[in-house]
């Protein structure tokens, strides 16, 4: 008996195709699916962390590490669907990812330093910190990069990695700053005078603390060349910093000058000799 093998060719094809097809299907069914309730878990998730009051930076950092998390479920759930041998594939991935692992061992290391900076806390969405020569407002914390806007409004992205060991200064961590203003007056001035001046400017600013530990200082700090210094120390809320230090700088050169104290400047004396 002939056997067609070009037949059984064809049904075997056809076959596949028509499996492969129905896999195909079912495997669109299921993306849509899954996008659907990852969609739907991450605003579930959204809703608790906001009910429990959870750290903006963490919130974040969460959202992007379980959307990753869910959609590579996905993929894997997806291959498995279209027939392929998914413990093949896994050790493959594993294999893939260590040999990226390797490649990118700085990306992992800034993954890791956003964990550290999650649990450390050494800053947080709304802190006003200074790395790298860059100083902003922490807008995000992601999972491998930073995201600041500095004072003229420039996006700044820094790696975590290097945020989490390299040297940083954060300076709304602190409920109270400090303003030094130096004030320079000609030499010849009455010292009293000087804080005076500067003391009745402290007595009519309600931004500036004067309680407790928080009190105004006004020491003579230096006697330069062509001038009295003066350091005029203040206390204020974190967030008064900028306003009051600009503030104040202009009063005390307008309160001075009101007084009658005269406020140095380098200037050079020519004479002029006739032979």
């Amino acid at each position: 008996m002939d056997i067609d093998f070009s037949k059984i060719a064809i049904n075997d094809l056809l076959g596949y195709i028509t499996t492969f097809g129905k896999n195909l299907v079912v495997a669109v069914i299921v993306y849509f699916v899954g996008r659907f309730i990852i969609k739907y878990l991450m605003k579930a998730m959204k809703v608790v962390t906001v009910k429990r009051k959870v750290e903006p930076s963490l919130v974040t950092f969460l959202n992007s590490l379980v959307s990753i998390s869910l959609n590579l479920l996905l993929i894997v759930v997806i291959i498995g669907v279209l027939g392929i041998d998914t413990s093949s594939f896994l050790a493959l991935f594993a294999s893939a990812g260590l040999a990226i692992g390797m490649a990118l061992s700085g990306t992992l290391q800034n993954f890791a330093g956003g964990v550290l900076i999650l649990v450390l806390k050494p800053y947080r969405i709304g802190d006003f910190i200074e790395a790298q020569g860059f100083g902003g407002i922490v807008r995000e914390i992601q999972i491998f990069n930073t995201v600041m806007t500095t004072p003229d409004n420039q996006t700044i992205i820094i790696p975590n990695g290097v945020l989490a060991t390299g040297i940083l200064k954060n300076s709304t961590k602190a409920a109270v700053r400090r303003v030094d203003i130096d004030v320079k007056v000609a030499y010849g001035t009455n010292p009293d005078d000087v804080r005076k001046v500067l003391n009745e400017l402290v007595d009519t600013d309600e931004r500036i603390i004067n309680e407790g530990v928080y009190v105004p200082f006004i020491p003579m700090t230096t006697m330069a060349a062509s001038s009295i210094i003066f350091s005029f120390r203040i206390w204020v809320a974190a967030e008064n910093y900028w306003n009051v230090k600009f503030d104040m700088t202009e009063k005390v050169y307008k309160e001075l000058t009101k007084a009658g104290i005269k406020i140095p400047f380098q200037q050079v004396d020519v004479h002029v000799k006739n032979d």
